[in-house]
């Protein structure tokens, strides 16, 4: 029983067709070097496969040559729509860490929702979040968009350094959420869901052919509730919509927008009592009455994709992106032995108004290169991003309220009042080229380089003599090779760079003007196969990054200034298997186990120099798995469970906060009355697990879902 997405009709000949068949693992260079249909580009996936690992399909996130994850020499993964539909996975977050090997999460309102940790590094400085292959610079630690997965035809991930591919800020690995691609037979389908949170939510999809050379793909999403704390109410709308032309046997154009408006949850976090958490004050929200969040988010993109000549593939990207943020909150909860109190710090207003606007080309050839089967891609990305930050910092207030009383006040005015505080606009190019040389049959080399100029110019509207216009550059490169010794089976080594900025580019401040990016490396080695016809599928792979050039405070320096010798490092195994058995059972588990420390990293602490060399980093589990089982027990029938367990984190450099790990189970059961129908019942944190996700201030953690039951019924027409 599972919910299907449309399939196109089999390719006419003489058209475009930027997906070309996946379904042996054999080198590219034995197939026509070019395919042309009708067929939308990437258009939506095969769900017919049995394997969640999809080691033999196309994945555009690992490599610029749209390699399968056999044929490329990195660890990357693609979760399908069907996969996150099935598993009853709304949200960005739980799509990826509960499906990806190695992904965990820190969310909070104050980063959008948006910050994972894979590899032993953590947060929008190191784990970048793409949208259909194109980033959105993050703003002071901030990504809100995308966000739900009703729009996704399916996630990619690629777990290690990515800035050979996306630039700078990806030295821990990359997520990419890649939307529903126009089709060419009529599509339609609507769902519905009601869970005990009363949240409320419905989606609705439509595509097809306009007419012979056009076709069409437009999704909805909206959703309301109340929360699972109190005075925690929330809604969300996701629109998406694209036109694709095909203008000529060899030229398309697509056409797409996509509009987030939210206003997310305002719960930061519950306060620890005597270093736990009290269960009489699970569900209490300590934000003020007239607290405010939302987020704005607007992506246009408009793609060519021209086959000027067989072997010979050009593409553009032409975009424009926007994010409008508003936080009025109070965020810092304290528990008051004395006087029994919460105190509440932190009393902020922030307002972001950032937009993008850039290009991104590149060429595709594939040949030979000395009578052996190559591929080639080279191409640029320029961008200019302009982010205005708006605040009432230094950010001051503070109350007291009980821990048990409703009447929690309202924000107040602080003696600094809520003004521009600086601008940043970043120009940036970068040049990258990659290529997949076959030397045999069974031995390929992929190697790529990438060089990113960065230029950043801030004004400070506060203090014009912070005002600076500096320059950074920052290359990348790897090199892998991939041994196939029989069907389906692949043995890889890689070595890659990276580089990373010492913060959000677009909110450096003068105090970091003079640093330059900081720089990784990895070393990986891996096995990959798929076997029983597909049924079965499994990785293997251990790796090291080691990360240079992070701060640390210059002890000889009275003023507290830093020095770029910082360094950090991690190393583990991941693993992976898929298997779908005889009598409708399927089993898809996973397990990362690694071993991440500071090497030489410190901090001025109560005026003193502190060292953390050989500590843990901050919110970074050094165990992490999932498992799920699926039984299809009966005609139209079938019931699922899945286990995401977490270790233990760290809340602080001095790995005195410790967060405990968890176990979440969820489950559920799926009924097809029709072929067109399904009815869903789903429960989230079966055994009512109470645990934290992040912890956005010291001695206060953010805790996840509670037990939550969801009723849903989907139906296609």
């Amino acid at each position: 029983m599972s919910i299907t997405q449309p399939q196109n009709p089999p390719a006419k000949p003489k058209r475009l067709d930027r997906e070309r068949s996946t379904s042996a693992a054999r080198p590219p260079s034995s197939r026509t070097a070019t395919t042309r249909s009708a067929t939308p580009s990437i258009a939506t996936s095969d769900t017919s496969a049995p394997s969640a690992l999809n080691l033999n399909k196309q994945n555009a996130s690992g490599s610029r040559l749209n390699l399968t994850p056999l044929q490329t020499p990195a660890s990357v993964e693609t979760i399908t729509s069907q996969t996150i539909a099935e598993r009853g996975q709304h949200n960005v977050t739980d799509a990826v860490t509960q499906n990806a090997v190695g992904f965990t999460a820190s969310p909070s309102p104050g980063n959008g929702g948006l910050s994972f940790s894979t590899r032993g590094f953590t947060g929008s400085n190191s784990v970048m979040t793409l949208y259909d292959g194109t980033r959105l610079y993050v703003g002071a630690g901030t990504v809100t968009f995308p966000f739900d997965t009703w729009s996704a035809d399916r996630i990619e991930v690629m777990r290690g350094p990515a800035s050979v591919l996306y630039g700078e800020g990806a030295i821990g690995g990359i997520i990419n959420v890649i939307p529903k691609k126009p089709v060419t037979t009529p599509y339609n389908d609507a769902e519905m869901s009601l869970d005990t949170n009363t949240t409320r939510r419905i989606a609705v999809d439509s595509g097809g052919p306009i007419n012979p050379n056009v076709s069409y793909r437009v999704n909805a999403i909206g959703n309301m509730s109340n929360g699972w704390v109190d005075r925690d109410e929330t809604s969300n709308v996701a629109i998406s919509a694209a036109v694709r032309v095909q203008a000529a046997e060899n030229l398309a154009f697509t056409l797409s927008n996509d509009y987030g408006n939210r206003s997310p949850s305002r719960y930061f976090g519950t306060p620890l009592i005597n270093g736990a958490i009290d269960d009489a004050l699970r569900f209490k929200n300590y934000n003020v009455l007239d607290s405010a969040i939302r987020y704005q988010d607007n992506w246009t993109q408009f793609k060519t994709e021209w086959d000027a000549t067989d072997g010979i593939k050009v593409q553009n990207t032409l975009y424009y992106l926007t994010s409008r943020r508003h936080w009025r909150d109070v965020e810092s909860y304290t528990w008051n032995p004395t006087t029994q109190l919460i105190n509440r710090t932190n009393y902020i207003e922030i307002f972001h108004d950032q937009s993008q606007v850039g290009n991104r080309m590149d060429a595709t050839f594939r040949g030979h290169l000395l009578g052996l089967a190559n591929e080639f891609v080279a191409g640029f990305d320029v961008n200019r991003v302009d982010f205005t930050h708006t605040n009432n910092s230094p950010y001051g207030g503070a109350s007291s309220v009980s821990p048990f009383a409703g009447d929690m006040g309202s924000f107040a005015a602080t003696t600094t009042p809520t003004t521009p505080g600086y601008n940043a606009i970043v120009n940036q190019y970068a040049l990258f080229a990659e290529d997949r040389l076959s030397l045999t049959d069974q031995l390929s080399v992929v190697s790529g380089v990438r060089f990113d100029r960065p230029d950043v110019d801030r004004t400070d509207y506060r203090t014009p003599a912070n005002n600076f216009d500096i320059s950074l550059s920052g290359t990348s490169w790897r090199t892998g090779v991939v041994y196939t010794p029989i069907s389906d089976l692949a043995f890889y080594g890689q070595y890659a760079t990276a580089v990373d900025p010492v913060t959000n580019l677009i909110s450096l401040s003068a105090t970091q003007k003079t640093f330059q990016l900081a720089t990784g490396k990895q070393s990986e080695v891996g096995v990959k196969q798929s076997f029983w016809g597909g049924r079965g599928e499994w990785t293997l792979a251990g790796y090291e990054i080691v990360k240079n050039n992070l701060l640390v405070p210059d002890p000889n320096n009275p003023a507290g200034l830093a020095l770029q010798v910082g360094q950090q490092s991690s190393r583990g195994i991941e693993a992976s298997i898929g298997l779908a058995l005889d009598g409708g059972w399927r089993v898809d588990a996973n397990l990362a186990v690694l071993r991440a420390r500071y090497d030489n990293f410190s901090q001025v602490v109560g005026g003193k120099l502190v060292s953390y060399a050989g500590n843990v980093p901050l919110n970074v589990p050094q165990q992490v798995s999932n498992v799920w089982l699926t039984w299809d027990f009966a005609p139209d029938w079938s019931v699922y469970g899945g286990v995401q367990i977490v270790g233990q984190t760290y809340s602080d450099n001095a790995n005195t906060q410790l967060r405990p790990g968890y176990t979440v189970v969820n489950g559920g059961l799926r009924w097809k009355p029709d072929a067109q129908t399904t009815v869903a019942l789903r429960i989230y944190n079966l055994f009512d697990t109470v645990y934290a996700t992040s912890s956005p201030y010291a001695g206060q953690w953010l805790l996840g879902m509670p037990r939550t039951a969801e009723v849903s019924i989907n139906v296609k027409f």
